[in-house]
C-alpha cells in the first residue's frame, strides 16, 4: 500500500535538492533556476532510491522530476549494447519526443545517451541505436515489446523504471503490456509512477510493481494552473466564423477536435479563411507530425488543430489559448486538453464552443472536472475576442451544483437560420427569416411544426394555422385518396382459391427463355 508523507520544507534551488553541480549548470544554461512544486518533493525521495508515486497536473515539471534523479544515478558509467539501465514508458510518440528533448541536454552534460523507441518509424534505425549502447530508453509499449521479441533490447540491467502519464497508458488499453514490461525488469529496482490521476488500473500497477512507495499529491498543495475557463455559445451555422474570430484575436492557439477527419477538415477550412494552421493526429506519418509540430514551435503556423491522441504530447511554450471546438466526452479528456496552456507557471485561457442545446451537458462535465466558467453568447461577446476581454465579460456558470445550464443560456433567444440576427419563428405566428431564401421554408419548422412559415409562392390554404378559437392545435386534414380503379388484369388461380399449376418448360424453351 502507498505510504503518504508530508512534503519537506520548500527549497529554492536544485543544488539544495541534491542535484550535482554539472546538472545544475546544464539547467542554468536552459534558463531553469527554480524547481517546481512537484520537483521539490519528488527529487529528494527519488535520489534516495525510494519508489515514488506522484500525482500532478500536466505541465507541472514531471519530466525533470524523474529525469534528474535518473541522470544523477547513472552518471559515471556506460551501458552495455542492447541493455539500457533506465526505462521510461510513455503513451504516445509525441510525449516520447518531448521527454527526450527535455532530458538530452542534461544527459550530454554528464556523458549519457538517450534514445526513443516508438512506432511509425523504421525498425533498423532504432535497432542500430540500441546495439551501439544507450543509457536511457524512452519508449511506447508496443514498439518496445516488438524489439524485445526480436532480441534487439533486453531489460535485465534496468535500474530505474518510470511510468509517465500512467493513467493515459491505461486509458489506451496498455495496462497488460505495461505490466508485463515492468515485470521484465529486475526485482528490487527503483520504480517511479507519475500521473494526473491515481485510480482504476493505475492503482493495480502500483500494487503489483511498487514497493512501499512515497506518495506525493501535488495537486492538493494549491499548485493548480492559472487558467480562465469559458463557454462560448454559438449558432449551428456560424461556429466556424466564431472560431476564426477567436484565433485571429489569440494567435498561438491549439484547437481540439473529436476525430481525425474533423481535424483535417477544420485545418483546411481555417487555412482557406487566412489562418496559418497545421494539423496533428494519428492519420499522419510520424515525420509529418514532427514537421507540423516544428512549424508551430518556430512560429511558422499560428494554430495547431489536434485530436485527443496528441493532447498529452504537445508541449510548446507561450500557448495562451486552448479551444475545444468539439467538446470532449469525458472529464479526463477535458483536463488533459486544457493542460496544453498555462504551463510552467504561466497563465492561459480555455474556450469550449457549444450550442444552446448542449450547454447543460457541458456544465455537468466541467463540474466533474472541478472548474467553473464564464458563459458568452457569440452575438453579444466583446470584440475583439481576446482572452483578456473574455475574462471581464460573460456570466458565471452554475453555483448550486445542480448541473443545469446557466440561467443566461436558458433564457437567451434560440439560434435559428444562418444569421445570428435572425430570430426563430414562434408558435402561432407566421414569419420569414432574413437569412434564408424567401421561397424556401425553414427545414426544422417544416419537420417538427415549431413555426408557421409561409412560402412566398404559397397560398393561404398551404400554411398551417392554429385554430381561431384558441383550442388545441390539430393537424390539417389530409386530402382523401382517389378511389382505386378496377383492375383489368385477370384473376389468378391463387386469388380465386384454386391451385396454380407449375408451368412446364422444355429444354429448348428454357434456353430461349420463353414460356410454352
Amino acid at each position: 500500500m502507498p505510504v503518504d508523507t508530508t512534503s519537506s520544507a520548500p527549497r529554492t534551488t536544485f543544488a539544495q535538492l541534491g542535484v550535482p553541480p554539472s546538472l545544475v549548470k546544464a539547467l542554468s544554461r536552459a534558463r531553469i533556476t527554480s524547481p517546481t512544486p512537484v520537483q521539490e518533493v519528488v527529487i529528494p525521495d527519488a535520489l534516495a532510491g525510494r519508489d515514488v508515486l506522484g500525482r500532478a497536473m500536466t505541465g507541472s515539471g514531471k519530466t525533470l522530476a524523474f529525469g534528474l534523479p535518473i541522470l544523477t544515478r547513472l552518471s559515471g558509467t556506460r551501458s552495455k549494447p542492447k541493455s539500457p539501465r533506465a526505462l521510461v514508458i510513455v503513451p504516445t510518440r509525441e510525449l516520447a519526443g518531448q521527454v527526450r528533448a527535455s532530458l538530452e541536454p542534461m544527459a550530454d552534460a554528464v556523458g549519457l545517451r538517450v534514445a526513443t523507441v516508438y512506432g511509425g518509424t523504421p525498425y533498423d534505425r532504432q535497432i542500430k541505436r540500441l546495439r551501439a549502447g544507450v543509457d536511457i530508453v524512452v519508449a511506447t509499449p508496443g514498439r518496445l515489446d516488438d524489439l524485445i521479441r526480436r532480441g534487439a533490447c533486453r531489460l535485465d540491467d534496468v535500474e530505474v523504471t518510470v511510468l509517465d502519464e500512467a493513467d493515459h497508458l491505461c486509458d489506451l488499453g496498455f495496462f497488460p503490456a505495461v505490466s508485463e514490461l515492468v515485470a521484465m525488469t529486475p526485482t528490487g529496482g527503483q520504480r517511479l509512477l507519475l500521473s494526473a490521476t491515481l485510480d482504476g488500473d493505475v492503482d493495480k500497477l502500483v500494487r503489483r510493481h511498487l514497493s512501499s512507495p512515497v506518495t506525493h499529491d501535488c495537486d492538493a498543495d494549491g499548485g493548480a494552473p492559472d487558467i480562465d475557463h469559458h463557454v462560448f455559445v454559438t449558432g449551428p451555422h456560424n461556429k466556424l466564423d466564431s472560431l476564426v474570430e477567436l484565433l485571429r484575436a489569440n494567435p498561438r492557439s491549439i484547437v481540439f477536435t473529436r476525430t481525425r477527419n474533423g481535424a483535417t477538415t477544420l485545418a483546411s477550412d481555417l487555412a482557406r479563411l487566412g489562418v496559418t494552421t497545421v494539423d496533428l493526429h494519428g492519420s499522419l506519418s510520424q515525420g509529418a507530425r514532427e514537421r507540423n509540430l516544428r512549424k508551430f514551435r518556430a512560429g511558422s503556423a499560428d494554430v495547431v488543430v489536434a485530436t485527443d491522441v496528441a493532447a498529452r504530447g504537445i508541449h510548446v511554450d507561450g500557448v495562451r489559448l486552448v479551444v475545444h471546438y468539439d467538446a470532449p466526452s469525458e472529464a479526463k479528456a477535458y483536463l488533459h486538453r486544457s493542460g496544453r496552456t498555462a504551463r510552467a507557471g504561466q497563465s492561459g485561457a480555455v474556450v469550449t464552443m457549444t450550442t444552446t442545446r448542449h450547454v447543460a451537458a457541458l456544465v455537468k462535465l466541467q463540474k466533474a472536472v472541478g472548474v467553473t466558467s464564464l458563459h458568452h453568447d457569440a452575438r453579444t461577446a466583446p470584440r475583439p475576442l481576446t482572452a483578456s476581454s473574455l475574462a471581464v465579460h460573460g456570466l458565471r456558470a452554475y453555483s448550486s451544483g445542480t448541473g443545469e445550464a446557466p440561467r443566461a443560456a436558458r433564457q437567451a433567444p434560440k439560434w435559428g437560420g444562418r444569421s445570428a440576427d435572425a430570430p426563430r419563428a414562434t408558435a402561432g405566428r407566421a414569419s420569414s427569416s432574413s437569412s434564408r431564401s424567401a421561397d424556401r421554408p425553414r427545414r426544422d419548422d417544416r419537420i417538427r411544426g415549431r413555426g408557421h412559415l409561409q412560402h412566398a409562392s404559397a397560398g393561404p390554404s398551404d400554411v398551417r394555422q392554429p385554430p381561431a378559437d384558441g383550442s388545441r392545435r390539430s393537424r390539417p386534414a389530409r386530402p382523401s385518396r382517389p378511389a382505386a380503379k378496377p383492375s383489368t388484369q385477370p384473376r389468378t388461380a391463387a386469388a380465386s382459391g384454386g391451385r396454380r399449376k407449375k408451368p412446364r418448360w422444355t429444354a429448348a424453351e428454357r434456353r430461349a427463355g420463353s414460356k410454352r
